[in-house]
């Protein structure tokens, strides 16, 4: 897990400093719950109901910054719409089927993903930072609403 010494040391080393937003935005992501994600608009939300309101745009900018450093992995769920979750080194890596009319997440496993993306970088040269898969699909409750009896 990304601690704020690690997070404070990489930031230094960039000339960057750790604000204490980045700090706390860094925390909440740290105490979600496993499968848990969150987009700026939630996080802000989130920020909002325990106390600490810090502005749309500062949420935005650190997830980005975070999302670049390795810190946090974005995951588009819906088109132009971002989710933010830690990211885990491997072999914690996972995937996401996601329904694309209520954004239910479901993550899982697979080696053969890994493998495959591991495999190809290495064949182009290049050094494989992460490998995700996302399936957009419709959940069997979604389903039933769209066709009723289904």
């Amino acid at each position: 897990m990304y601690t704020s010494n690690a997070l404070k040391a990489e930031l230094h080393e960039r000339g960057w400093r750790l604000t204490p937003q980045r700090e706390t935005i860094l925390q909440v992501f740290q105490q979600l719950p496993k499968g848990n994600h969150l987009s700026a608009e939630e996080l802000h939300d989130k920020l909002q109901d325990l106390g600490t309101p810090i502005s749309l745009s500062t949420i935005y900018r650190t997830v980005k910054l975070m999302a670049r450093m390795g810190i946090l992995r974005e995951l588009e769920f819906a088109e132009g719409h971002k989710h933010y979750e830690i990211n885990q080194p491997a072999p914690h890596h996972h995937h996401h089927l996601i329904c694309v009319q209520c954004n239910k997440a479901i993550e899982f496993r697979s080696d053969s993903v890994l493998k495959i993306g591991a495999k190809t970088a290495e064949k182009e040269g290049f050094h494989l930072l992460d490998c995700q898969l996302l399936i957009q699909a419709i959940c069997p409750q979604c389903q039933r609403s769209i066709v009723p009896n289904a």
